[in-house]
């Protein structure tokens, strides 16, 4: 991959709807080399799909949190359920090694996110968890 794949991979991840000819004029490259790039990095499974972003998906929230939670028996399941049903879920990973989950949270509000934690500590089947707050993320890309 070249520094023109780059810069092209660049460009459609901030907006994979935009045209070729778009593409051509920001990249200062013809059509035809926008086009052969793309199906080249596709042929190769650089490019393996296209997708939408929702902007729920691009709000950022102002705390998030990853909350570890060990989980006394067999309850990950009902837990995991139990977990999907809260609004401050973000996601939710299951692990190995000391904790059964990681949860990602999502607040507006400190006192949102202690609330929400406490739900969680509630839930049948939570014997134990741990909470970080996340401070700043770094993205590449």
């Amino acid at each position: 991959m070249d520094n023109l794949d780059c810069k092209l991979i660049s460009a459609l991840r901030h907006d994979a709807r935009a045209s070729l000819s778009d593409l051509a004029i920001l990249l200062g490259v013809s059509r035809t080399t926008v086009r052969g790039r793309i199906d080249r990095l596709r042929e190769r499974g650089d490019i393996v799909g296209f997708t939408v972003v929702l902007k729920q998906d691009a709000h950022t929230d102002a705390v998030s949190g990853l909350m570890m939670i060990g989980i006394e028996g067999r309850g990950a399941d009902r837990v995991t359920r139990q977990l999907n049903g809260l609004t401050e879920v973000r996601a939710i990973h299951s692990t190995n090694g000391r904790w059964d989950l990681i949860v990602e949270l999502g607040t507006d509000t400190l006192e949102e996110l202690d609330a929400v934690l406490g739900r969680i500590r509630r839930l049948e089947g939570v014997s134990t968890s741990e909470t970080n707050l996340l401070l700043a993320t770094k993205k590449s890309g």
